[in-house]
């Protein structure tokens, strides 16, 4: 256990407000956080002592309100009034629920939607969003009624002297992280005190910080990875944090680099994506002027971590003092806090080379090396030994061999308490026990958290395949549509990175494949669709075997997504079958037949009536 650990453990902080008041007054001084503008305004920073103030300014006027236990909405742009309402919240007894802060012109259900699951009693906002929030809900786009509405950023912190410190504890609710809806509507994750100092603790030892270690975050700080892995780990772990605005990055992504470059940062990370983005888009002009070598602990998770693009990003980066070394995949999920497992701080990623045919029948048969019949999964590290990881067949809830896949289970104190006014669910998803245990000794058999992911063990590293409710089952065999959307991406330059859904429909009696892909916006005038098209049928008939019932090429920015940036396989299908895809150009086997396709299933299920209407692009 390292030293900081043994702090942490010897003043037995339960809770986020006892850890941050510890901070202030023990490192008042000490900068905590800075975020990084790129738009004409210098980067502002938050010390310890700073952020306490503020947190208590605003948790004396939630009290003052007389809202503690209640759920509060927190709509923010990325930057410190976000952090400090999030610790307002906590500090008050408030139960915080961070939201994406609604664009213009964009859809607002899911805002709604969430605000109205939480039953949220309180927004708190900025003057500036606050003003914007007021005029889409006085013309009737957003029905956020019954609201207390709470402008955070002109409150005068000598409110925090009227401050009463809440009775929490480990059990206390801290905040509900809405799951990012990639295969169904939002729901809120309850994350308790102990939840978050336990997870905190775990990625702590993980990526072995201390409180010399540097953090560059880009992540969204709505989400799990940013808030509790960019926000909250670095005030555990008593070291500072640059943060930078998602969408800074996405406009530029050398920024990112620039910043670990300029601020020497160890720690640093994301989906596959974005190192994806970064060895795209670097000039060699750019490459001259970075510094890497400072990167110790480059995680990435969140969606499937590829082989290429580990290789890619490595070799690309090499000359500016990137180490492979520094590549830390990991797995973890809202439900868990965050991190699940992790690898060894200084190893190389493992890699899996499996037979292709065998995966299909969920067996794994491993391969000495990567040939045109197999596939590279890269593992995703060890569980600690406080925690626990199972591989289960989902049907018949036995545990499975290492040579088979099966559902991912996890026990352990960073497992969330469950879903929010959402009993039925909670018990199925967080109260799973194997069938094959004596049923006396109930401790050895559960209760586990069914992920909803699948995967396999092999001595005792995680290599995650997929979601269920996203494998395609054609002829009998699984396919996994992330394998086939790669295959897809990569078959003509016209085609964008990330931004392709494959999916399966019943036609005529048989599972068909059907992929939705975005055009770039330079191809558009130009676009050659027969050759587009033939290329991605030829790549996905080679790479797997299967013929491609339709295709649709869309627009760039049209694909479903998650607030978080996954492909919403289910909503992209409900939008194909419903015809109202944003579409370039169409094509299926049987042009004759192609309306038919818009009618296929008029009488859609519930599950996915829902993400119609919850959908958010």
């Amino acid at each position: 256990m390292s030293t900081y650990s043994n702090l942490i453990n010897e003043y037995h902080f339960s809770t986020l407000v006892e850890l941050l008041s510890y901070r202030a007054q023990n490192q008042p001084e000490q900068k905590a956080y800075t975020f990084l503008h790129y738009r004409d305004t210098e980067a502002e920073s938050l010390t310890y002592q700073e952020l306490h103030i503020q947190a208590q300014a605003i948790a004396a006027t939630l009290q003052s309100l007389n809202v503690s236990g209640e759920r509060a909405l927190l709509l923010y742009q990325p930057g410190l009034d976000y952090i400090a309402a999030f610790f307002g919240c906590l500090y008050a007894g408030v139960v915080a629920v961070p939201a994406y802060p609604p664009r213009r012109n964009q859809k607002l259900s899911r805002l709604q939607t969430i605000a109205a699951d939480a039953q949220a009693k309180v927004l708190l906002t900025s003057t500036t969003l606050l003003n914007n929030l007021q005029s889409a809900s006085s013309q009737g786009s957003l029905e956020l009624a019954g609201l207390h509405w709470l402008a955070t950023d002109e409150l005068n912190t000598d409110l925090s002297n009227a401050w009463q410190q809440p009775e929490l504890n480990s059990e206390s609710l801290a905040f509900l992280q809405y799951t990012s809806g990639s295969t169904g509507n939002p729901k809120g994750v309850m994350v308790s005190h102990g939840n978050l100092m336990h997870n905190s603790d775990v990625i702590h030892r993980c990526f072995g910080h201390t409180p010399d270690s540097q953090g560059v975050i880009w992540l969204p700080p709505y989400h799990d990875m940013g808030l509790i892995g960019g926000i909250l780990q670095p005030l555990y772990g008593g070291f500072s944090v640059a943060l930078i605005s998602p969408a800074d990055f996405l406009q530029k992504p050398i920024r990112w680099l620039e910043a670990i470059t300029r601020h020497k940062g160890t720690t640093s990370g994301g989906p596959n994506f974005a190192y994806d983005l970064c060895t795209r888009k670097v000039t060699p002009e750019q490459l001259a002027n970075l510094d890497l070598s400072s990167w110790e602990v480059a995680f990435t998770g969140a969606e499937t971590v590829r082989a290429e693009t580990l290789e890619q990003f490595a070799s690309t980066f090499a000359p500016c003092g990137f180490r492979k070394e520094a590549f830390y995949p990991c797995y973890g999920m809202a439900e868990t806090t965050l991190l699940v497992t992790g690898g060894e701080k200084t190893a190389l990623p493992i890699a899996c080379n499996i037979d292709k045919a065998a995966l299909e029948q969920n067996r794994i048969v491993k391969v000495n090396n990567a040939q045109t019949d197999t596939q590279t999964i890269i593992g995703c590290g060890q569980s600690y030994p406080e925690q626990k990881v199972i591989i289960v067949n989902p049907e018949s809830l036995t545990l499975c061999t290492p040579e088979q896949v099966g559902e991912i289970w996890v026990a352990g104190p960073s497992i969330a308490q469950g879903y929010w006014n959402r009993d039925e669910e909670t018990q199925t998803a967080f109260r799973a026990y194997l069938a094959d245990t004596d049923i006396s000794d109930r401790s050895a058999s559960g209760p586990f958290l069914r992920t909803g992911d699948l995967g396999f063990l092999q001595d005792g590293e995680l290599f995650i395949t997929g979601r269920i409710k996203d494998v395609i089952i054609i002829r009998g065999q699984n396919h996994y549509p992330q394998d086939i959307e790669l295959s897809v991406e990569n078959s003509h330059p016209a085609l964008r990175r990330g931004c392709g859904a494959a999916f399966s429909i019943d036609f005529k009696g048989l599972e068909r494949l059907v992929v939705v892909q975005e055009v770039e916006r330079s191809y558009l005038r130009k676009l050659n669709v027969p050759e587009v098209i033939a290329s991605i049928r030829e790549a996905v008939v080679a790479n797997h075997g299967l013929e491609v019932c339709a295709t649709v090429l869309v627009k760039s920015g049209s694909i479903p997504k998650t607030s978080s940036g996954k492909i919403r396989r289910l909503a992209c299908r409900t939008v194909f079958l419903s015809g109202s895809l944003d579409v370039v150009e169409d094509w299926s086997e049987n042009p004759q037949n192609k309306s038919k396709f818009m009618n296929l299933q008029a009488d859609v299920d519930s599950i996915l009536e829902q993400l119609t209407a919850g959908k958010q692009i």
